[in-house]
């Protein structure tokens, strides 16, 4: 289990890297004109938010309170929005504190919601 949450912590930091290079990997300038068109962020802050994401995810997967496959993690200009549905409060918040530690993070918006277990009848 340790070493397939090593591999998916490389794949997400490899991805979060690549994610100022997307207009060169997809075509150039045409396609990379159409992506950049559809956010009002510079190229270099598109990067870095998903070089921010990339390590929020990383920090999320490596932590035993979390589930980081329950919580998706979104950046917008620093901004770290956390959504999804965890079964406690000590992941929801734990979810935060790890976030909010990431360098380049200037707030995160915790949209995780704490699940109410569900109780078993008797048959």
């Amino acid at each position: 289990m340790k070493k397939r949450a090593s591999i998916v912590a490389v794949i997400l930091v490899s991805l979060g890297m690549l994610a100022g290079c997307v207009p060169v990997l997809v075509g150039g300038a045409i396609a990379g004109g159409y992506y950049l068109g559809k956010d009002d962020r510079q190229p270099a802050r598109i990067a870095e938010d998903g070089s921010i994401t990339a390590r929020v995810k990383t920090r999320l997967i490596g932590d035993k309170y979390v589930d980081a496959f329950e919580i998706n993690v979104d950046t917008y200009d620093g901004v770290v929005t956390l959504r999804g549905d965890v079964s406690n409060t000590i992941a929801r918040e734990q979810a935060e504190k790890l976030a909010a530690g990431v360098d380049g993070v200037k707030s995160v918006d915790n949209q995780i919601r704490v699940l109410k277990p569900v109780k078993k009848t008797e048959s």
